[in-house]
């Protein structure tokens, strides 16, 4: 009836005598795209954190390889075929898998009609599960299931090792019963001898045989047990009746009708116990009954030739199964990588993003449908327009990130089988990475971390459908802590990239990946925009200086330079002609310090007067601003040197007379006034303006009148006198231009609260400054702070100090909690240091200081597949350890399996294998016996285990090859 072969691990080819062959599964491909898609952004964006995600992922994918292959060794699969089956029914095959080691293995599973199942399950260590497989059996004749690509997974299913696929098993499909078949004729036949001949039953006594096990106790005769002491079986039997005769002459039509009808009388005998024969063209069935009858039967109506031809399966799309288990915890870990944006999209995307959510959990608990596609468009179409309005593109980093997120919400709503479950892992993995867009902290880091564990075992619940039956299995937080240990063993490795890994210093492509800029300095300064940033105390810069730090009137960090002025805003420009000159003070002091700057997507480097080196990839305006070719997009650490010098003397000419240009028509009140002052010589020109601020009964503020469109300085100087740092600084610039002198805007910060614990200074948004630069004639550009003379805090005592205490001449000592907040930010900028400001530059100071000289030099490539390897070894070292097994026993086994450099086969008994093991190495025969009595001992033995696990461990210690 069937033809049943299973895997034999001796036969040459096996899994017990070949090297499985490790390749990563088409997640595992698609898992290393994501890794390289990262790290190529990593590069473009020198997003440093970024490389640490990305090499701990690639990590992973490394670590996952390791232990699979020789799990496979350990894991065998067999395959049977059903005892029967009908055409028109299912055939049901049983796949049986024995594992000493914990796991999961997939194979596929192909039937001669066309068929095929992809079977995933979970084993654990030395279980046999057993799993049915049913298959249509359409036609009637010999179904065949092929087992084919069967491998070992490893936890998260990026990895598979080849295993021994069982032969193909073969089932012959019996006709179906005809559904209304006629009873089966009464004709019958006579047994042997023509009736006179006998056969099994109970009327007489026939004679006496040995007791075989089954046998009744009515049939054991037990006066010869009384007397001989030995068990032996009455037989009887009966005279051999008629049998009802099933013939292939009784039946008419074609083929497979006659078949069918025949079939159906052999069912209607077995269900009423009648003995019959079968008759058949060429063969013939002896009259017997019973389930053995019926499927001798049975197979012969399957064979009778020809066979027709098998039917092909219907072309049905099939929608895959959807593990819900797995999907929830997808669902949680997207939700948890998704939940930094809430802080920074709009309230509309971010409700959208968790109403998906929430539809997508809800579809897991019970039959909702998933959404259409068309509809999943319209709302995405829609999202997009939304975003749009709300950040002027869609390629920004707010923009795009926030996209994103909506993108993988949607793709919650239609999402159902195992390929979607990857694709969202997949997903989920790159927006944690674009978290470093928006900063890398030490909170963003950790976040990015946890979301991966998440993430990963979340793609572990996909690998194989959870066991229910395992509590262990079924428990989240079990899956977590595996893949938070995934993590940690791909730690070492992750980490030895990070230092190692070279870093280039230009991006690959330039795309935007800001909105807007964050520091709020901007081409242009209208009055009130500073006051604004006043209030905003998030950081903007770091600087650490070298040396001594430069006093608080010196303290001036040069951005923008605004000088064109249409009567409400002033605006940077770009003049031609000649470079002015730059003429460093030799008596004054040089500074060396080092800027972290925090993302602001603009050039400005932020440098104090004048810059006497830039980085590389910058330069120097004409307009004496240090600017980088590549916008600040994330945080970047820049070195600079500055000497305070005469700035423009040397000018060009052009520049002087635009410097001079005033709107026609605008504050005419003003520019009387500035009229009046053209007979002083320029320094006293320069000294009226300020005395005019400083007697003008004017007060410093952040929160001024509104000034109005037209005569705006005019209003100020003659109407409100209440203003903030840009106020003051276009009113004074103004009455300069006006008195004959080129005079213009600088925007920056000014000042800084050094932190005693690192020696720093910490610039805020709050610092965020606008002074005035006026030319004198063979003096060039000077700084003037009008400002300053309303507010002298401003300068010496910082912002907070200026608004309640304009006159004080130094800031008050921080309070407690400013302590604290001081003490958390110098190890926010150690973090900065060692962590988020690594760069080419750094890792070429830490080479050479290691003697390695340089990326690509000889000792470089020398030594980092030497650290690369030492990374893999705490890796190899807990991978061996926990494929030890835990029982003391089953463990001192196990290490002699290493010794031997044998493994044992999955099922085989410590006997059996001490028996194999001894025909390998005959001279260890003896020893094996011992090491096989002491494992029996200490496995079984009532008392004192711990002697018996002494004696088997030096047993085992014995054996030496």
């Amino acid at each position: 009836m069937t033809t049943h072969h299973a895997g034999n691990p001796d036969r040459p080819g096996s899994s017990a005598q070949r090297t499985p062959r490790l390749t990563p599964t088409r997640f595992g491909l698609a898992f290393l795209l994501l890794v390289t898609l990262t790290l190529v952004g990593c590069i473009n964006y020198g997003l440093s954190l970024g490389y640490g995600l990305t090499f701990l992922l690639g990590g992973v994918w490394v670590m996952a390889s390791t232990g699979v292959a020789r799990a496979a060794r350990q894991i065998r699969l067999d395959l049977s075929a059903p005892t029967g089956a009908s055409a028109g029914g299912e055939a049901v095959f049983t796949l049986s898998v024995t594992s000493t080691v914990g796991g999961a293995v997939t194979v596929i599973l192909n039937s001669s009609a066309g068929d095929t199942r992809t079977v995933t399950l979970r084993v654990s260590a030395g279980e046999v599960r057993t799993l049915a497989v049913p298959f249509p059996a359409r036609t009637r004749g010999p179904l065949t299931v092929t087992p084919r690509g069967a491998a070992a997974l490893d936890f998260l299913g990026l990895w598979a090792a080849s295993l021994a696929a069982p032969a193909p098993v073969t089932v012959n499909v019996a006709p179906a019963p005809e559904g209304s078949a006629p009873l089966a004729p009464s004709r019958t036949v006579p047994g042997q001898g023509d009736g006179h001949a006998r056969t099994r039953g109970d009327e007489e006594f026939a004679g006496l045989r040995p007791y075989t096990p089954g046998d009744s106790p009515r049939q054991i005769s037990w006066r010869h047990v009384a007397r001989t002491g030995t068990l032996l079986t009455r037989e009887t039997d009966a005279a051999q009746g008629q049998v009802r005769l099933l013939d292939w002459a009784d039946t008419a039509g074609e083929t497979e009708a006659r078949l069918s009808r025949l079939a159906a009388w052999v069912e209607e005998m077995d269900r009423a116990g009648l003995p019959f024969a079968l008759r058949l063209p060429g063969t013939a069935l002896a009259g017997e009954r019973g389930e053995a009858q019926r499927l001798a039967a049975l197979k012969l109506l399957a064979g009778v030739a020809p066979c027709p031809a098998a039917t092909p399966p219907a072309r049905l799309r099939l929608r895959a199964a959807t593990d819900a288990d797995a999907l929830r915890a997808t669902l949680l870990a997207l939700a948890f990588t998704l939940a930094p944006g809430v802080l920074r999209q709009p309230l509309w995307d971010s409700a959208l993003v968790a109403g998906l959510l929430v539809y997508g959990a809800v579809r897991t608990r019970g039959k909702r449908p998933s959404l259409p596609t068309w509809a999943l468009g319209v709302v995405a179409g829609l999202a997009a327009v939304g975003l749009n309005a709300t950040y002027g593109t869609l390629l920004g980093r707010e923009a795009g990130t926030a996209l994103l997120g909506l993108l993988v919400a949607l793709k919650t709503a239609e999402s159902h089988g195992r390929r979607d479950g990857h694709l969202l892992v997949l997903l989920g993995l790159f927006v944690a990475s674009t978290h470093f867009f928006h900063g890398q902290g030490p909170l963003t880091a950790l976040h990015a971390v946890l979301s991966a564990a998440l993430l990963l075992a979340a793609a572990s619940r996909w690998t194989a459908p959870t066991r229910t039956d395992r509590e262990e299995e079924a428990d989240l937080p079990s899956t977590l802590i595996r893949s938070g240990g995934l993590l940690a063993l791909a730690a070492p490795l992750a980490l030895t990239l990070f230092v190692l890994f070279p870093r280039p210093e230009s991006p690959l492509w330039q795309l935007p990946v800001q909105g807007g800029a964050s520091t709020g300095l901007s081409n242009e300064i209208r009055a009130g925009e500073y006051s604004n940033l006043a209030q905003n105390r998030a950081v903007a810069f770091r600087a650490d200086f070298t040396g001594e730090l430069p006093p608080p009137d010196k303290r001036y960090w040069r951005g923008p330079v605004y000088e064109a002025y249409d009567g409400q805003s002033w605006k940077q420009v770009r003049i031609g002609g000649p470079s002015p000159s730059v003429e460093p003070l030799a008596s004054a002091p040089a500074w060396n310090y080092t800027l972290t700057l925090e993302p602001s997507g603009n050039p400005w480097l932020l440098a104090l007067d004048a810059p006497l080196e830039v980085p590389q990839g910058a330069v120097l305006t004409t307009a004496f601003q240090a600017v980088t070719f590549r916008p600040v997009n994330a945080r970047r650490r820049v070195t600079l040197e500055s000497r305070p010098a005469r700035l423009g003397v040397s000018e060009n000419p052009q520049r002087l007379q635009f410097d001079l240009s005033l709107p026609t028509g605008q504050s005419p009140r003003a520019a009387a006034l500035g009229e009046r002052w053209r007979g002083l010589p320029p320094q006293g020109r320069i000294e009226a303006g300020l005395d005019y601020l400083r007697r003008g009964g004017f007060s410093y503020t952040l929160s001024p009148p509104l000034l109005p469109a037209q005569d705006r300085v005019d209003a100020f100087l003659f109407g409100t006198r209440q203003g903030f740092c840009e106020h003051y600084a276009q009113s004074f610039v103004f009455l300069m231009r006006a008195a004959g002198l080129p005079a213009r805007i600088v925007g920056g910060y000014l000042g800084g609260e050094q932190n005693p614990d690192g020696g720093y200074l910490i610039v805020r948004q709050q610092d965020a400054h606008a002074w005035a630069e006026v030319w004198v004639g063979g003096q060039g550009w000077q700084r003037v702070d009008p400002t300053a003379v309303v507010a002298p805090a401003r300068v010496n005592a910082g912002l907070s100090t200026a608004l309640t205490r304009p006159q004080a001449g130094a800031a008050a000592p921080p309070t407690s909690l400013g302590r604290l907040g001081l003490r958390l930010d110098a190890w926010q900028n150690r973090w900065n240091d060692l962590v988020v400001g690594y760069d080419g530059g750094q890792q070429q100071a830490l080479l050479a200081r290691a003697g390695l000289g340089g990326v690509g030099t000889v000792p470089y490539l020398a030594v980092l597949p030497l650290l690369i390897v030492l990374a893999l070894l705490p890796a190899r070292w807990w991978w061996r350890r926990a494929a030890r097994p835990r029982d003391p026993a089953v463990r001192a086994l196990h290490d002699l399996t290493v010794r031997l450099g044998l493994p044992r086969r999955p099922g085989e008994t410590p006997s059996a294998y001490a028996a194999r093991a001894a025909a390998a190495h005959p001279q260890l025969a003896p020893a094996l016996d011992e090491v096989v009595r002491a494992y029996h001992t200490a496995r079984y033995a009532p008392d004192a285990p711990a002697e018996a696990l002494k004696r088997l461990a030096a047993a085992v210690r014995r054996i030496r090859r």
